[in-house]
């Protein structure tokens, strides 16, 4: 057989409803709308939209954000289609597998693992930075070799970080069905703060912080300023905080009736997600005037105490660095499930796709914790944060293009599923030009460390991969 056939080469779905059916189905609607919240509105709810504020839109940042949302809605529904029709583990990776075929099943989820894994190290991060900040006034302080990256300003590993991944692991390996209930938790404690940060917002808003609203547009040191050409910038930017939905779709194989709750569960999370970012966008910028806000790691805390609300400003911190846990038991639940189905289909050592008595993907969970560790611990990463939104919005494109090769099979060996993506074929493509067009707004840079994930992904494939995959041993 040549390469290419090698390549194009399709997993039967039957394959895998058999595989994936000794995980256990616990999560309901609730678990997956607190799951994509808690993923979405995670750190950069508190940042981004002063930042791009600052940066790019002026007070027009809540214009980039309904923009991506919506862009992100069309990926949604396809994503919801897809989940509810074939309900694997591993979401991208295993329906690309079925639909095109094995290796452009493991390019697009090789592209999708960037997200989660660096994405895993960048909440740490943050969590710690926040972490930091709430402490010190109280004169505590971390020595600089326990709280940077190695090699930066001293740093030797960034232990907070450290332990809040560990700790996430732990909670995640004594199943989805507790994991899910702290993070239900933990989400409605975030959403009340941030409910609270608006409405005291809303009584320090000046009307005169929102003139112009669209800024002029100029050319500045940071990339296009004002104008639509900002709103655009502005776009890519907030885009990232959008991806968390396609966390759902990766744990889909322990849904409860996966028919309804994976549409509602990504579609509904989504919506909530853009409600409470459009509100906040526009309080921040009606508080202070935006250009405040530039190189401010935190624009939400600065804002209240600013307008003269110190303590809600401490206590709204205080839960944003306890709900950034949620972004990272989102996405250790994920990638654990994504690793597993690379071993569970031979593109990774098979080990990786065992699982314990307990019918858990224990291997997957604790590799992927170890490497997001060492990522955010060790590694100086704010160079890859774009690498995060590049990887995932080739596996939206995969996703939403898949569509046109789904349908004519649903309902044959592909289960015909509650939901389909409305005003097909034209919204799939929709989907993809949006996604395409966001893509395409990153900086080169980010394309640069994208081009170099992929290389190795494609290496790992041609080596291991092709010759160890459950297809090519079943030939």
């Amino acid at each position: 057989m040549n390469l290419w056939k090698k390549m194009n080469r399709k997993e039967n779905p039957s394959i895998y409803q058999e595989k994936d059916g000794h995980l256990v189905r616990t999560l309901k609607v609730r678990d997956f709308l607190a799951l994509g919240v808690g993923t979405i509105v995670s750190t950069s709810i508190f940042t981004l939209p002063g930042e791009v504020a600052a940066l790019h839109t002026g007070p027009a940042v809540a214009i980039s954000c309904v923009i991506a949302s919506i862009v992100a809605g069309l990926v949604a529904f396809a994503y919801a289609e897809m989940a509810a029709a074939m309900p694997f583990a591993g979401s991208v990776y295993s329906w690309i597998n079925v639909i095109f075929g094995e290796f452009w099943g493991w390019f697009s989820g090789w592209a999708l693992l960037a997200e989660y894994l660096i994405g895993m190290a960048f909440v740490a991060s943050g969590l710690s930075a926040n972490f930091r900040a709430l402490i010190s006034p109280l004169g505590w302080r971390l020595p600089n070799a326990l709280v940077n990256p190695l090699g930066v300003n001293g740093g030797v590993l960034d232990l907070v970080a450290l332990i809040a991944i560990f700790l996430c692991a732990i909670l995640v390996s004594f199943g989805v069905s507790k994991a899910s209930k702290v993070e239900n938790f933990l989400v409605i404690i975030k959403v009340l703060a941030i409910i609270l940060f608006v409405v005291v917002g809303l009584t320090a808003i000046k009307k005169a912080n929102f003139l112009p609203f669209v800024p002029q547009y100029r050319a500045t040191s940071h990339g296009p300023f004002g104008g639509w050409q900002g709103i655009y910038a502005g776009v890519s930017m907030i885009y990232i905080s959008f991806l968390g939905f396609d966390t759902i779709a990766s744990n889909s194989a322990e849904a409860v009736n996966p028919q309804k709750t994976m549409p509602r569960g990504i579609i509904g999370s989504l919506l909530i997600a853009v409600v409470l970012f459009v509100a906040v966008s526009l309080v921040l910028v009606g508080m202070v005037p935006y250009h405040q806000y530039l190189n401010s790691a935190e624009p939400v805390g600065y804002a209240l105490r600013h307008t003269g609300h110190g303590v809600i400003s401490v206590i709204v911190q205080s839960v944003a660095v306890l709900g950034m846990f949620t972004a990272l038991i989102g996405l250790c639940m994920a990638s654990s499930r994504l690793v597993y189905s690379f071993g569970r289909d031979g593109m990774l050592p098979k080990k990786l796709g065992k699982l314990n008595s307990d019918h858990r993907p224990a291997n997957s969970l604790w590799t992927v914790a170890i490497v997001a560790i060492i990522i955010s611990a060790f590694i100086p990463f704010s160079f890859l944060t774009q690498l995060v939104s590049a990887g995932t919005l080739i596996a939206f494109m995969f996703v939403s293009i898949g569509i046109y090769r789904l349908r004519p099979r649903e309902g044959h060996d592909i289960v015909d599923p509650a939901f389909k993506m409305p005003l097909y074929p034209v919204l799939p493509f929709l989907a993809f030009l949006g996604s395409f067009a966001v893509f395409w707004g990153l900086d080169l840079q980010a394309k640069k460390y994208m081009l170099f994930w992929s290389i190795i992904g494609i290496l790992i494939y041609c080596f291991y991969g092709i010759r160890h995959s459950n297809i090519n041993n079943r030939k």
